[in-house]
C-alpha cells in the first residue's frame, strides 16, 4: 500500500468523535493519525492501521 506523509485516509470504523476520517502525519512501525473530525492524534501500529484502511483520498490541499 503506498501512502504518504499528508494523504487522508478513510477508516472502517469511526473515532468516538464520529469522523472517519484521519490525515496520516508520521509513518514507520506506527502510523501517527490526525483526526479530521476533532483534531485529536492516535497512534496505531502499521499492520492493524492496513487492515482498518478503507479508502485513500490523497493529500491534503490545504498545505
Amino acid at each position: 500500500m503506498q501512502l504518504r506523509l499528508g494523504d487522508i485516509l478513510i477508516m472502517k470504523k469511526p473515532h468516538p468523535c464520529g469522523s472517519k476520517e484521519f490525515e496520516l502525519t508520521r509513518l514507520g512501525v506506527d502510523y501517527k493519525l490526525k483526526c479530521c473530525g476533532c483534531g485529536r492524534e492516535v497512534m496505531i501500529p502499521r499492520i492493524k492501521a492496513e487492515k482498518n484502511i478503507k479508502a485513500v483520498k490523497g493529500e491534503v490541499n490545504d498545505r
